[in-house]
């Protein structure tokens, strides 16, 4: 059984998991461009090369009822290690949705710096928060158009009962 602090790791990672692999490739590149020109970034070794596969997308009828396969998508993932120093042997994982061999890459070696003390808050203000912005955006940007096709039903009650 897990500890809170375990427990708030794993959900700490999962988020910024998670903003890696929703972030735009392009988007993405110009923040680890950024955080490059801050200072060299530790060698790393890649431990799974990005490699491009396929996975199996459940679904609910409903959102609630019983589960089907709904489908597959191509997905790429990484594995790298970083090298050397105090943090060296730091693991770095990342699944994409698509074919991106970079942005899995790139994510996973991001992810391998937030595990570490030293780099966790200059990775966070300069690649995480710009990313969960510009995603949180997207999705009001989204719910702003789907909400302009929204259609509000009502019932008049007949006065027969």
């Amino acid at each position: 059984m897990q500890d809170d602090t375990t427990a708030d790791a794993s959900a700490a990672r999962a988020a910024w998991l998670r903003i890696l692999a929703l972030a735009q490739p392009d988007a993405l590149d110009a923040a680890y461009a950024q955080l490059s020109g801050q200072g060299a970034l530790p060698a790393y070794r890649l431990l799974r090369r990005p490699e491009a596969g396929m996975a199996m997308v459940r679904a609910r009828a409903g959102g609630t009822g019983a589960q089907f396969n709904l489908g597959e998508i191509s997905v790429t993932r990484c594995a790298v290690v970083l090298e050397g120093g105090a943090g060296g042997g730091t693991a770095g994982v990342a699944y994409v949705q698509g074919r991106g061999t970079r942005h899995a890459e790139q994510a996973a070696v991001l992810d391998a710096l937030l595990q570490r003390a030293d780099w966790h808050q200059r990775v966070q203000d300069t690649v995480l928060g710009p990313l969960a912005r510009a995603h949180a955006e997207r999705a009001a940007s989204r719910a702003g158009v789907a909400a302009q096709t929204r259609v509000e039903f009502f019932t008049m009650v007949r006065g027969e009962d």
